[in-house]
């Protein structure tokens, strides 16, 4: 166990500075495209010329979209920059917490059944708050509940959900439910993880 503590600590610290370099490297190339684009570097220059012929081709797709959303195509640049760094912050925040699962895991195996209970009840309830989370999540931005990407989401909270709002009533427009039941669901947990 102590052997795979310290190749994961390696591992993820060369992992830390992999995304760093990524993002420095996609820093650098989104401030020279941007330069070029805004023509504050000459556009016949031979920097121009690298810009367009190496960092632009990346930076297209990002390009596309910002257009077809009504932006500025040279602010393209900087949302790739910003894809860049929030993909990097969840790689390493989905890389940590699956090395947490399987830590968990592998206490809760070593510790017999009411370890590998405890777990199956933090899984379970984790997956619930996730699913509270993302529907929340999904209401932001007008996500359909039929979405495959978003429908389990629904599947999982509406028994929950469908009850309290009976009871709680909505504060104007806003539906407090997920909130509550996002409280209730980890006074819940404390209490099973707390009676094993």
């Amino acid at each position: 166990m102590t052997s795979f503590l310290s190749a994961y600590a390696v591992g993820y610290a060369a992992l830390r500075v992999v995304v760093f370099a990524a993002a420095l490297v996609a820093g650098t190339a989104c401030l020279l495209s941007w330069l070029v684009r805004t023509r504050r570097v000459s556009p016949f220059s031979p920097v121009a010329r690298f810009v367009r012929r190496a960092v632009d081709p990346m930076i297209a797709p990002m390009e596309r979209r910002v257009v077809r959303a009504g932006g500025v195509p040279s602010s393209a640049p900087w949302w790739a920059l910003v894809l860049v760094v929030v993909g990097g912050i969840v790689l390493l925040s989905v890389v940590q917490f699956l090395f947490g699962q399987v830590v968990g895991a592998a206490v809760a195996a070593s510790s017999g059944g009411l370890g590998v209970v405890a777990l199956l009840v933090t899984w379970t309830f984790g997956l619930l708050q996730i699913a509270l989370l993302v529907r929340v999540l999904s209401s932001w931005i007008s996500g359909s509940p039929h979405s495959p990407w978003l429908r389990w989401a629904f599947v999982l909270t509406e028994p929950i959900l469908a009850p309290l709002r009976r009871v709680v009533p909505s504060i104007g427009m806003i539906d407090i439910t997920p909130i509550i039941a996002y409280f209730l669901l980890r006074i819940l947990q404390s209490v099973i993880l707390g009676a094993l």
